[in-house]
């Protein structure tokens, strides 16, 4: 992986952090979710209006990752009606990792290195030092779930959008249409479960998170961009940083809670997740 590749990756994933710190500052976190998916499909019709059409093969790659990004973001606005930005955000992005080598372990015969065997190891101390944190602080026990669905969700989109943006062979217009198809499955689903209600919104947090938007499409643009750039195991691992960026962010912006256990976990599960990259 090249310097310029590596700061990108690293811009990445403080802004991936920064979006997710934005969308936690509104009142209804499926609201501020909704408004996040509308902004970033706006932005992801100004950008296709510029790139080619995709080829047939591309688009059931399209409406997979367009699936999967809908299942992660109701996972996570839930989560974070629950939970912590400090606590939900690394067990969210931490357990995905985990989850693709425990799968491939179990059920592909894929060679797996001693190396992952340690990443799996640490990364399931420190997840399950930040589940502990939980019970132990007497916090909402419903984030969990709702986080470990992210997880599985980001698993499987970090996946599907590494091959199919090579596929498509431009990964910029890949992920304008991978948003697009997104909101178009997301917006139906939200409205489902909570009502139109949820797309009413002052006009500041619009502003505001039309903001989240703009920075979560530049920070999965690079990150698609950088996977057909460098291997994407690396891409991912680096990209795990942001875990400590959101960590940082619920601490010192948002006051919240900042112990020895949760500050451990932390660096437990980026170290694992990097190990499992590597």
């Amino acid at each position: 992986m090249t310097y310029p590749i590596f700061l990108a990756v690293m811009a990445a994933a403080m802004l991936h952090a920064t979006w997710n710190a934005l969308v936690k500052t509104g009142e209804n976190k499926q609201t501020a979710m909704a408004i996040l998916t509308v902004m970033q499909s706006l932005v992801g019709i100004v950008v296709v209006c510029f790139r080619p059409w995709p080829e047939a093969e591309v688009w059931p790659w399209l409406i997979a990752s367009g699936l999967i990004h809908m299942c992660y973001q109701l996972f996570l606005a839930y989560a974070y009606e629950q939970g912590d930005l400090s606590r939900v955000y690394p067990i969210a992005r931490g357990a995905a990792p985990m989850m693709v080598l425990a799968f491939s372990l179990v059920f592909l015969t894929d060679p797996i290195a001693m190396m992952d065997y340690v990443g799996i190891v640490v990364l399931g101390l420190g997840i399950a030092l930040m589940a502990r944190g939980v019970f132990a602080n007497n916090e909402s026990r419903g984030l969990l779930p709702f986080a470990f669905g992210s997880a599985c969700a980001t698993a499987g989109y970090t996946l599907v959008d590494g091959l199919g943006a090579r596929v498509s062979g431009d990964p910029i217009g890949f992920t304008g249409w991978l948003l697009i198809m997104a909101a178009l499955f997301y917006i139906p689903s939200v409205v489902a479960l909570k009502g139109r209600c949820v797309l009413r919104a002052s006009v500041r947090t619009w502003a505001v998170i039309g903001i989240a938007g703009v920075a979560s499409y530049l920070a999965y643009a690079i990150v698609v961009w950088a996977m057909t750039q460098a291997p994407i195991a690396l891409v991912a691992a680096l990209r795990e940083t942001s875990i400590l960026f959101a960590v940082l962010i619920g601490w010192l912006v948002f006051g919240e809670k900042m112990d020895r256990g949760k500050a451990i976990a932390a660096v437990l599960i980026v170290v694992g997740a990097v190990l499992t990259r590597l």
